[in-house]
Formats: structure tokens, C-alpha cells, sequence
């Protein structure tokens, strides 16, 4: 039976009103971006500044006193017993151990899906048995060595169960190739229809997007 085409909420699990909005869907896999700040798990895009008082992306500064969301309280708050993917934003391997533990501590053990572009921390995060290891690829350097690796595994690593690679370094070879050694190759980010188009005839079986309407239309070529 071919594997249904998963909706991934981009950012989803990153608010409380993005988690409703994304449970309401409803989205496969809820995205959230997971910083270790100050021996907390906080989930949020932004960044922050050093020092400096506040925090910060390209097109957005906010307040560094301002309440963040913790991890824990976005895995509490979830209703659903929602799929989530966590993507560790940090290349400190005390992440991993610290992301490991909370799960273990709060008692959630259904699948989650952990993923990111420093890949040792993914995989010690994947110490445990439910956590399933997505490696992000962002420039085709990443993704050279992402083939490297998905064809000679370090010995004793956890198997890969899926990929998360920028659409612009996707086409159907390489999406092929990549089927061949994992369970789910994800791209990234499907923001409308052409795209969504695109990357569905390349043969790519997660659809990461930050647009419910695109999510909205994969469900529903799905049959929901």
C-alpha cells in the first residue's frame, strides 16, 4: 500500500494558538523549534542576542523578557496526542540528553520525530526507542554528505527513518535515491500550489509548509 503523503505543520508546535491552528487541520506532524536557553528547553524561531536584550529573526524583534514557550508546556497542553517533530536548534550535545529526558520525565512515550541539521544531536536524542531521527540538509554541501552518510552509516548509529532536505536541492533522482535508505523524505518549504505540485510528482512523502491552505489542499487530495 503507498504511504500517504504526511502534512507537516511548519512552526506549528511553536505558539499555543499555532498548535490549535495546526490540530485543527488536522496537520500529520506539528513542527516546533526547540532551543536549550539557560538550562531550559524554550520553543521559538527567534534567536537570541548575546547580551543584548532582546530576540531576533530577519524580519522580526521582540522583547527577550517577553514569556516563552517551554517545550514541556507545549507537550502538556497538546489535546490530541499530536505528532510532533522537534527541531533542535543548537549544535550543544547537552540538547539531545536534555530534550531525552523530558520526554522520559513527562511520560510521553508515542512516537516523536526529532530533527536538525547538526546531526549528533538528533541521533542522541534517538536514544530512545520512540524518538525516530530526521537529518536536515539545508546547502548541497549538507546534502552531499547526507548521501555519504545514508550509504555507510557510522557503525552503531540508529537507523535513519527519515530525511528533511530544502526543495531547491530536490528533484525525482535524488528523491529516488533517498527512498532507497529511509522511510520518509521531507522538503521544505511547500508555501503554494506550484510547489506543492513540484515536489508531489518528485516523489517526496512529507510536505513541510507554513500555509494551512497548502496543508489544507494535500489533505484533501489525500481524501483527509
Amino acid at each position: 500500500m503507498t504511504q500517504p503523503v504526511l502534512a507537516i505543520a511548519h512552526r506549528g508546535g511553536n505558539s499555543l494558538s499555532e498548535l490549535r491552528a495546526a490540530t485543527q487541520l488536522p496537520a500529520d506532524v506539528i513542527e516546533c523549534d526547540v532551543h536549550h536557553y539557560r538550562g531550559r528547553l524554550e520553543v521559538r524561531h527567534l534567536k537570541t542576542a548575546g547580551p543584548l536584550p532582546f530576540l531576533w529573526d530577519r524580519w522580526e524583534v521582540r522583547s527577550a523578557s517577553a514569556p516563552r514557550l517551554g517545550l514541556a508546556e507545549l507537550l502538556l497542553a497538546d489535546e490530541h496526542g499530536s505528532r510532533f517533530m522537534l527541531d533542535l536548534k543548537t549544535r550543544h550535545p547537552r540538547t539531545a540528553v536534555a530534550v531525552a529526558q523530558l520526554l522520559h520525565d513527562l511520560g510521553l512515550h508515542r512516537e516523536v520525530l526529532v530533527c536538525g541539521r547538526y546531526w549528533p544531536s538528533v541521533v542522541g536524542a534517538a536514544a530512545l526507542p520512540y524518538v525516530q531521527p530526521v537529518l536536515s540538509a539545508r546547502t548541497n554541501r549538507e546534502l552531499a554528505k547526507l548521501r555519504s552518510r545514508l550509504h555507510s552509516p557510522p557503525p552503531g548509529a540508529p537507523a535513519t527513518y527519515g530525511v528533511s532536505v530544502h526543495r531547491t536541492l530536490l528533484d525525482a533522482t535524488v528523491v529516488a535515491w533517498l527512498h532507497r535508505h529511509v522511510e520518509v523524505v521531507m522538503t521544505w518549504p511547500v508555501n503554494d500550489t506550484t510547489t506543492l505540485d513540484a515536489m508531489l510528482a518528485a516523489g517526496v512523502t512529507g510536505i513541510i509548509s507554513d500555509e494551512q491552505s497548502v496543508l489544507a489542499d494535500l489533505l484533501d487530495r489525500r481524501g483527509r
